[in-house]
């Protein structure tokens, strides 16, 4: 590979192997909660509102806390506080797996936080030292993520009653992972002298209000979108299904069948968003497949749901890869990359936030599921008009583009 500073091949691996491993960090400490809240309920005798928290927190800490990530890794270097933030989040996931409410909640505030500086940082890292395979990364990245979040949801229960380590140790076993990827990261930190004064030559030249930029708030609002669609899905599309007369365990294999139609996905898009000089034909096209999903999940019978599902999960793979993607392509620097990644993140996991609730309080009032999904198709709308926006030829600061 094509890196700037051309370091040797054992140099490249082991930065790869440190990206991969702490990619496969950011979902799993959160997808592994979701199958255990019968047993956080029964076991700490908390109320479903409380325990709806849970997979809030972290959406609000990325909310929050995404906009300061660039900032910090101005002044201490990437490397550096992608290292504090996995020890943050080893010691997040002890924490929350300790017992009790108070430990529970803020081991997941320490685990949102934490997360949301990696979520920022690794895109703005791929941008700076694989300029020339940004796609292939972040396609790597991307699986990595991915694939072990569904691992984890699917564990996860077994971990508690077949291995017997209760709900506390299903989530807490996630800390041998954590604790590996701080090692695994220790070669990185050599280097962060010169590479920040690399990126910071750079960024004299090419500063600009990334909020004064039409092309950072169509990324945003894109990033937004697509994030608000995936988690209204994993938050309500088994109560859909079950209300349509699918069983629950039929439900969470068609749940599941979603999560594994994303992964290769996740791959292929990166890659070919790369290669293309807008990406605005993939955009469209993943609009067109979420609108036919959900049509399908409206008014489908048994096996055009089933096809639906698939669809959604290629379209929710397309376009969280595209919004990987547009914070490397559509800047010019690493620091750039950072500042957009930080800016699309913090308003986008905001939005997403809202998503869940705002679905829930429309399938309550209207007592079906038309017009929360139609609220979805037109989340879906928005994000293709926005899509379009961050997929063309440009860059922020040089906003002709075609």
């Amino acid at each position: 590979m094509d890196i700037k500073s051309e370091p040797s091949k054992v140099t490249t691996l082991l930065l790869i192997i440190g990206i991969i491993f702490i990619a496969t960090n950011l979902r799993s400490p959160l997808t592994s909660v979701g199958p255990l809240i019968g047993m956080l309920r029964d076991n700490l005798g908390i109320s479903n509102t409380v325990l709806g928290l849970i997979t809030t927190i972290p959406l609000l800490a990325f909310g929050v806390f995404s906009s300061l990530s660039p900032k910090l890794a101005r002044r201490v270097g990437m490397e550096r506080l992608l290292f504090f933030s996995l020890i943050i989040l080893t010691i997040g996931i002890i924490v929350r797996s300790v017992g009790g409410e108070t430990m529970l909640f803020t081991g997941t505030i320490l685990i949102g936080l934490a997360i949301s500086v990696c979520n920022v940082l690794l895109p703005s890292l791929i941008k700076r030292d694989f300029e020339q395979n940004v796609g292939l990364m972040t396609g790597v990245y991307s699986v990595s993520m991915n694939l072990c979040g569904a691992i984890a949801s699917g564990i996860s229960v077994p971990l508690a009653t077949k291995e017997n380590l209760g709900w506390n140790g299903a989530l807490g076993v996630w800390a041998i992972l954590s604790f590996i990827s701080i090692f695994l990261w220790l070669p990185q930190l050599r280097k962060i002298r010169i590479a920040k004064s690399i990126d910071e030559n750079k960024v004299k030249s090419t500063d600009f209000n990334i909020w004064k930029s039409p092309i950072a708030w169509n990324v945003t609002f894109f990033m937004g979108l697509q994030s608000l669609i995936f988690y209204v899905s994993v938050a309500w599309l088994p109560e859909i299904l079950i209300q349509k007369g699918i069983s629950a365990a039929s439900a969470g294999w068609i749940l599941s069948l979603m999560q594994l139609a994303i992964l290769p996905i996740t791959f292929f898009v990166p890659i070919l968003a790369g290669r293309m000089s807008n990406q605005r034909i993939l955009v469209v096209m993943t609009s067109i497949l979420y609108l036919l999903g959900i049509f399908g999940l409206l008014y489908g019978g048994y096996l055009i749901i089933i096809l639906s599902v698939i669809l959604i999960g290629i379209a929710v793979g397309s376009s969280f890869s595209l919004s990987m993607m547009f914070f490397s392509l559509r800047t010019k620097t690493a620091h750039q990359s950072a500042e957009l990644s930080g800016m699309a993140q913090s308003i986008g996991y905001l939005l997403a936030a809202i998503g869940p609730a705002l679905f829930g309080i429309l399938h309550v009032i209207t007592n079906g599921w038309t017009v929360p999904l139609s609220m979805i198709m037109i989340a879906t709308i928005l994000l293709l008009i926005s899509g379009l926006g961050a997929g063309r030829d440009a860059f922020i600061g040089l906003e002709k583009g075609k």
